[in-house]
């Protein structure tokens, strides 16, 4: 414990940097589910990708249901390790809690490169021994894996969350290989969730929204977002990858469809033999 506290007060004197002036993927994310981290620039921006797409923000509300339920989901077998990479800005049900609801000793480490998620991430979710957060690009999944090691034991099975973060990295960064590599460091019985935005008539209309942003937005077919999982070499969990509202819901299915018609994300779980 001594080298990880070490570690962690090292990361607490990191400042924050940000421009307020340049909308930010993070806050923007955060203003559609309804979060006060953003400043005017993201709220312009998020402005903008909604009225060219007025689902967007279901989009991300639905996105966040669906980390939810994966997280039940890949508890239940006795998965008690979680590695959430590119997590954004804290919100409702953050993927600590939601783990130590039913396992108090569940270890869970956050990773973002922007610093000022860091910087909220250390003040409100690293709040216990059992809870990191890591500073780190996932375009380095070595780094974010020798991070992640502090706290997470890569042999037994551990969560790899890629939760609407994957369409922000491109084809030249090549994500297939990013997954490729993380999940290739995890024990046999490890999950891998992921969601990612695709391209349909309303995404390609706010892809727009973002011109300027910290980053760009990547669309991807069904069928390049489906290579990720079998580039990670794991077997994607029924009902397959699928919109998000219609992955295991918790409400009625005939209400997950109708909101399925609208979300543009695509979430799956796969497990690793």
């Amino acid at each position: 414990m001594g080298a990880r506290s070490d570690a962690r007060s090292a990361l607490l004197m990191s400042p924050p940097v940000t421009d307020p002036n340049v909308p930010n993927v993070a806050r923007m994310y955060d203003r559609f589910l309804g979060g006060k981290d953003n400043y005017e620039a993201d709220r312009a921006a998020a402005a903008e990708a909604l009225r060219l797409n007025p689902d967007a923000a279901r989009c991300a509300r639905q996105n966040r249901a669906f980390l939810g339920r994966a997280l039940r989901f890949v508890a239940e077998p006795g998965v008690r390790q979680f590695l959430d990479v590119g997590t954004g800005f804290p919100s409702m049900g953050n993927v600590h809690e939601v783990a130590q609801s039913g396992h108090g000793d569940a270890r869970t480490v956050y990773v973002d490169y922007d610093p000022v998620v860091v910087q909220h991430g250390r003040a409100m979710l690293s709040t216990d021994e059992h809870t990191a957060m890591v500073e780190e690009d996932l375009r380095k999944p070595g780094r974010v894996l020798e991070q992640a090691a502090g706290l997470l034991d890569f042999g037994r099975p551990v969560c790899v969350l890629l939760v609407a973060c994957l369409h922000f990295v491109t084809a030249t960064e090549d994500p297939s290989r990013i997954v490729k590599r993380l999940m290739r460091s995890t024990a046999p019985g490890s999950f891998l969730v992921i969601s990612h935005v695709i391209e349909t008539p309303k995404t390609i209309a706010a892809v727009d929204a973002y011109q300027g942003a910290s980053a760009p937005v990547l669309l991807r077919t069904e069928t390049q977002v489906d290579r990720m999982f079998t580039a990670a070499g794991v077997e994607l969990m029924e009902p397959g990858l699928v919109r998000v509202p219609s992955w295991r819901p918790d409400l009625d299915h005939a209400l997950a469809e109708e909101d399925a018609a609208r979300v543009d994300f695509l979430g799956g779980v796969g497990r690793k033999a």
